[in-house]
């Protein structure tokens, strides 16, 4: 099952508050990047990131979900309606990020 653009919209506002959080569609689904790295993605209808030390601490409860069969398992963000921590978390987990691949 494909994400939908209006999902999309959702997060990209809920982010809108960070500079230079962007997407890429990918295969009916949406790559999330902030600043360059690739932060997680949006598949099904949820919002996944990568599960890097700064995410496991701000959601220590939260589920590994597999983004899609054969992927690594990435951190479910249930409270997508708190903006404010969303962003927070964004910027938490940037550091820990790799950087792009050339």
């Amino acid at each position: 099952m494909a994400s939908s653009k209006g999902y999309l919209d959702f997060i990209m506002d809920q982010l809108s508050a960070l500079p230079d959080v962007t997407y890429r569609a990918m295969m009916g689904e949406y790559i999330i990047y902030y600043r360059g790295k690739i932060v997680g993605g949006i598949y099904d209808d949820r919002f996944l990131v990568k599960p890097v030390k700064a995410a496991v601490a701000m959601m220590p409860d939260a589920e590994l979900e597999l983004p899609y069969e054969g992927a690594k398992e990435m951190i479910l963000v249930d409270n997508v309606d708190d903006a404010e921590f969303m962003c927070e978390l964004l910027n938490e987990m940037y550091p820990e990020l790799p950087a792009p691949k050339k």
